[in-house]
């Protein structure tokens, strides 16, 4: 079991304003904030992971917020355009009254493959769902003072993909990652691994008309899913690379090592290891609370400190 795709290990979005952004995943959803870096390929952008209490795979939302420089994202064809929590039966109620208190824009909770679900947008306009999981979830989530274990996110429930044509991008779900067919409604078809329980579900939309969207700002850039460990990965490189797709060496992320490549329905994967994890760095009562650089900028930090938006 351990040799196989273990579900999705994160996710990880384009934002403006940072502590907008900051401020509405603690404070609104009420999700830890377990990392503060920066980009690796530009060290005056942050890095920020949000998770429950340790960062577990599968709960890892991370985001680059770009601040003014980056413009609006298109949704459309060739990119993930849904995020979907899994959240405890009952609670949508609260989150309903929640989005109204802060002004969050939401839709009317509704049913999809059997399930409640509530849609809203974040301040990027961000597209995610909180869901009623028919699927057990004993995942253990983050609680703050206003967002209470009985209603908090578990951490995700799947991932959505909106492509021009699903034959593909399923060729690789279903080949290289062992995902299967497990339903479909209309013009969409939900995939899962039974290799975990949880985060294991990747829906495909299928909308041949559809213009090729824009990954920029309130869209996802990647979607990383997860595997043991160094040695797995280097497998997934191997079955990837076979198929003739481009993917990149293994690249350390400090708190993860990564494959990257594109699935022919355009959308960027990533495939991450479990280890070192989020506290190679900072212990675990400690987690967000500090600025933490990548090896090759710490050098440059007393700069890159008075680059980076206040929090406060």
């Amino acid at each position: 079991m351990e040799n196989r795709i273990l579900g999705i290990h994160h996710i990880t979005a384009i934002a403006g304003d940072a502590k907008r952004n900051f401020d509405f995943y603690t404070k609104v959803l009420g999700l830890r904030f377990i990392k503060k870096t920066v980009n690796f390929d530009d060290p005056h952008t942050y890095h920020f992971y949000f998770g429950d209490e340790v960062g577990s795979a599968g709960t890892i939302l991370t985001f680059f917020p770009w601040g003014d420089r980056v413009h609006r994202g298109r949704k459309g064809a060739g990119m993930a355009t849904e995020i979907g929590y899994s959240v405890p039966k009952g609670s949508l109620d609260f989150w309903v009254k929640r989005f109204e208190e802060h002004n969050v824009i939401y839709n009317k909770p509704s049913v999809k493959f059997g399930e409640r679900y509530l849609t809203f947008l974040d301040p990027d306009g961000l597209k995610l769902e909180l869901i009623e999981s028919e699927t057990p979830d004993n995942r253990t989530p983050w609680e703050t003072e206003e967002v209470k274990k009985e209603v908090a996110t578990k951490g995700f429930h799947n991932i959505t993909l909106t492509l021009n044509e699903v034959a593909p991008t399923a060729f690789i779900l279903t080949q290289v990652f062992e995902y299967k067919l497990v339903k479909q409604e209309g013009n969409r078809y939900r995939y899962a691994t039974d290799a975990v329980d949880n985060a294991a579900i990747v829906d495909l939309v299928e909308l041949k008309d559809e213009h090729k969207g824009l990954v920029a700002g309130g869209s996802v850039h990647h979607v990383a899913f997860r595997v043991k460990n160094d040695e797995i990965l280097m497998e997934f490189r191997a079955k990837v690379e076979a198929l003739g797709l481009s993917i990149t060496p293994q690249v350390d992320r400090n708190y993860f090592h990564s494959l990257y490549f594109r699935e022919p329905g355009g959308v960027l994967f990533e495939i991450a290891t479990e280890n070192p994890g989020f506290t190679v760095d900072e212990p675990l009562a400690e987690l967000g609370q500090h600025l933490q650089l990548p090896a090759q900028y710490e050098a440059r930090r007393e700069q890159i400190e008075k680059r980076l938006a206040s929090l406060n």
